[in-house]
């Protein structure tokens, strides 16, 4: 068994979907609507769904709850690809938690993507 996809419940499916494709690399795989529901791809195969809340199952988007109660997380493979991607992530304004720095034995940065996701950064010595 392998995981199949994550569905994320956000008020503006454009711009998130463009923020992970444009910093992240993710494809998109199928917009349904206009903003209505969008499919990204990783090189993987593992689908990110970026979907509204869906008020029948009492959800929410996390901007609705001004909260983060998760956080998604990217490795790569070396300290400079880490680098690389915040200050990409920095020349385009985005919401990040600082500079990347050690954490729990790896080399990291967090950002908040639109739809209020916390996204981790990070590589892992091997």
């Amino acid at each position: 068994m392998r995981l199949n996809h994550l569905d994320f419940h956000v008020p503006d499916i454009a711009a998130t979907a463009d923020f992970f494709i444009c910093h992240f690399g993710l494809k998109l795989k199928d917009m349904r609507g206009q903003n209505g529901l969008a499919i990204l791809e990783d090189d993987t195969g593992l689908e990110i769904v970026l979907s509204h809340a869906i008020a029948k199952f009492g959800t929410a988007d996390q901007v609705e709850m001004g909260r983060q109660t998760y956080h998604i997380g990217f490795i790569l493979p070396e300290r400079a690809d880490v680098d690389a991607v915040h200050a990409g992530l920095a020349a385009a304004g985005a919401d990040l938690s600082g500079p990347p720095a050690a954490m729990r034995g790896g080399w990291l940065f967090y950002c908040t993507a639109p739809g209020n996701i916390l996204v981790e950064i990070g590589c892992r010595p091997g």
